[in-house]
């Protein structure tokens, strides 16, 4: 018989008791008798080279100090098909990373966290870094910005000349298409934000403009600017980097048009304009914080300086740690400040909110603070104090060496004259949609039940500061005890928003082209990896397309053989941000399906939006009944039961006949719907009841489980035409995987 030591290592002989990890990879962890074995045993064994060298006292060669390679070097290196943001580091150490849209982005933490992360956003704060989002800057006239955005940009609402917007403080939401091109070409949802111009009294005014243009209106105490539009104006736009290069391309286009234009007119004729596009991707840091405690977040890590602030910033700020949540604020409120660095009180504290002395934190107090010019201020937008600022004039070892000299540890430091203010800019964000008008009652149910609660809207900030200073700034607020996310999370926050997002739920644009094709890509793959009897047999359950969803047969077409679903033009018709009811143009959308001849409203109603912008009509040529066959409505579906849907869902009308059964089968719980002729069936049975290809009149885009209404919710989108023949707001919605029918009700997204 061989002897147990001949087989086993000198760590494998000791006792359970004394097995220890630490003991396996140093020999003086193990009893003398064996010691001297177990330095045989790393003499001999190549792996254990690091312990050779702590161990045994020499090091293995290295390679030169002149053929290393600099670590700087080595992220260069590793940056050549993508981009990295300035917080990579601190996100790769503690998520999954992928490469997207060029860059290498974080897609969710390593640890469990969808939850907390959820909880977070809606009880406490959640950040974000979105400096991947594209920004350009346009400069140049007012009355040529103007006329570019009312070129491309979406003319339901209000226009980018607009007081709201054109005075800078408010930013503004939209979605652009290609030049001239509306309802077709579209490309994906923008943010513009007009630079702040600055309000004078009457014995001052900006050098260069004459006291003329100024003509206050209203009260006297808030004398807005007025100015002439000649004057030089700043925009900047941020868009989703998928689309950054179109949208890019359309502002350019836009500009020619519009400078083509003012040439032939015999007004502007005479002078001369110029308009500068400039890329600013790598021009600076955003970070998106999202939750009630968000504005105690900021409140904590930052702190302004004292020079250059008014009463109406002061007024903000101690206003800022009692606010309860940003959704009182005025939507997409500017405010312009200067912090100082971020180190110098680190760490924060965060801002608390003070109960009232008579103890009753229910009654808030109003919010008292209103955007205004002065208050959008900020000297971000100066390149040359941006470029000023990429490199901090202090490093970390330094300030914490100023740190080691405080007589009290842990006290902030004083700042000093060399030390930087930095400019930021801080703009509010709400994470929601806007319904359309309350639809008839087909399953008229309680309202907590069926439709979404107000509280579901998710309100936060977007903080925006130069470059240079990404992790200074992350690291104070992560401080402060706010979660991180990645794009996980910030889709999770729009659908539990019920709001659409971008690329997602945009099947008319390119973007999501690229999107669902990687998707499918990724989806069929992991299909193929499970053996048959573990997989979904498509082919049983006769599904049109497993992988991208067939939109040619939701929208009624029939394609020719060797058609492809990119070659038939789909028309969005939602609004992000829509027209007054006082405008004529308001109504056509929401009163289409009333029309005898429905193709022809739409028709009009395009036309109306398109005279508002001074475009001219769209062709002569363009059929009326294709343009009404190719458009899509955007939807919030509710289910009337269980069940969860799923992405890529199937959505189906109902014919009257089976709707008046749904109606009757949820009788039971309360629901009152149309009257029954016959004896109808159970829900059960009518869950079974799967309709032909020919009734999907849509698709679910993102599908899944609501924490906030505790139960199932998707937004899809459906065609105009297709809806319009069964019951209006009843469907049926069929995961791709299930046979399994459940009643929902439908929602408009305008």
């Amino acid at each position: 018989m061989r002897r147990a030591s001949s087989t086993h290592r000198a760590w494998q002989e000791l006792p359970r008791h004394l097995r220890r990890r630490a003991a396996s990879h140093h020999v003086r962890r193990v009893p003398l008798r064996l010691r001297q074995k177990s330095r045989a045993e790393v003499r001999r064994d190549p792996t254990y080279g690091f312990f050779t060298r702590k161990i045994l006292g020499r090091s293995l060669p290295k390679r030169g100090k002149n053929r290393r390679e600099l670590r700087s070097d080595a992220f260069a290196r590793r940056q050549k098909d993508k981009r990295w943001l300035e917080t990579h580091l601190w996100h790769a150490k503690r998520m999954h990373m992928e490469n997207m849209w060029g860059y290498r982005l974080a897609i969710k933490p390593t640890e469990k966290s969808f939850r907390p992360s959820h909880r977070a956003s809606v009880h406490g704060s959640i950040l974000h870094d979105a400096s991947y989002y594209g920004l350009i800057e346009l400069r140049g006239a007012q009355l040529v910005l103007s006329r570019a955005l009312e070129i491309c940009c979406d003319p339901a609402g209000a226009g980018p000349a607009s007081k709201r917007f054109l005075s800078g403080i408010r930013g503004w939401e939209t979605a652009i298409y290609e030049s001239e091109s509306y309802p077709f070409g579209y490309i994906g949802p923008i943010f513009i934000l007009w630079r702040a111009m600055t309000t004078v009294s009457h014995t001052s005014q900006p050098a260069g403009v004459s006291p003329t243009a100024f003509k206050p209106k209203g009260n006297p105490r808030r004398k807005q600017l007025q100015l002439p539009d000649e004057t030089t104006r700043v925009i900047w736009v941020r868009c989703h980097p998928a689309i950054f290069s179109l949208v890019l391309s359309t502002l350019k286009e836009a500009v020619s048009l519009a400078l083509g234009a003012l040439k032939e007119s015999p007004e502007y004729s005479q002078n001369s304009y110029a308009v500068e596009v400039v890329d600013l991707r790598d021009s600076i840091n955003v970070f998106e914080i999202m939750g009630p405690k968000s504005s105690q977040v900021i409140h904590g890590a930052l702190t302004p300086t004292i020079d250059n602030h008014n009463g109406e910033f002061k007024k903000f700020w101690s206003s800022l740690s009692n606010l309860q949540s940003t959704g009182s604020i005025p939507s997409n409120m500017v405010v312009g400040f200067t912090v100082l660095d971020p180190r110098l009180n680190f760490p924060p504290k965060n801002g608390k909110v003070r109960i009232a002395e008579d103890k009753l934190p229910t009654i808030h107090k109003p919010w008292e603070c209103f955007p205004t010019a002065s208050l959008a201020q900020s000297d971000i937008w100066d390149q040359s104090i941006r470029d000023a600022l990429k490199v901090p004039r202090f490093t970390k070892k330094e300030i914490d060496a100023r740190k080691a000299q405080n007589p009290i540890p842990g006290t902030p430091l004083r700042p000093t004259t060399p030390d930087n203010r930095i400019p930021v800019l801080l703009i509010q964000r709400s994470g929601k949609s806007i319904s359309s008008t309350s639809s008839p009652a087909l399953l008229s149910a309680p309202p907590s039940q069926y439709t979404m609660n107000s509280d579901s809207n998710l309100h936060g900030w977007t903080l925006i500061i130069p470059k240079g200073w990404g992790m200074p700034f992350l690291t104070s607020l992560i401080y402060t005890g706010t979660r991180v996310g990645g794009q996980r999370e910030r889709a999770h926050q729009a659908f539990e928003a019920g709001a659409a997002y971008f690329p997602r739920d945009f099947p008319a644009s390119a973007a999501y082209e690229e999107f669902s094709t990687s998707r499918a890509i990724r989806d069929e793959e992991e299909w193929k990896k499970k053996p048959p009897a573990k997989r979904v047999s498509w082919d049983k359950l006769s599904t049109l397309n497993p992988w991208v969803p067939a939109w040619i047969a939701a929208l009624g077409l029939n394609p020719v053989a060797g058609m492809d679903e990119d070659d038939t033009d789909m028309v969005p018709t939602q609004r992000d941000d829509p027209l007054p009811a006082s405008d004529p143009a308001a109504s056509w959308q929401s009163n289409i399906a009333r029309l005898l001849v429905p193709a022809s409203g739409l028709l009009s109603g395009i036309n109306a939006l398109r005279r508002n912008r001074e475009l001219l009509p769209l062709d002569v040529g363009i059929d009326a009944s294709a343009l009404f066959q190719g458009a899509l409505l955007h939807v919030r579906v509710t289910l009337c039961g269980r069940g969860v849907p799923d992405d890529m869902a199937f959505i189906y009308a109902l014919e009257d006949r089976e709707a008046r059964a749904w109606a009757k089968a949820h009788s039971k719980q309360g629901l009152v719907g149309y009257e029954v002729g016959q004896e109808p069936l159970d829900v059960t049975e009518l869950s079974k009841i799967v309709p032909s290809d020919r009734a999907v009149i849509g698709f679910v885009t993102s599908g899944n489980y609501s924490m906030s209404r505790g139960r199932g919710h998707a937004i899809g989108a459906v065609s105009l035409a297709r809806l319009r023949q069964g019951t209006d707001r009843l469907v049926k919605i069929r995961n791709r995987d299930g046979t399994v029918c459940r009643a929902a009700l439908i929602d408009f997204l305008e």
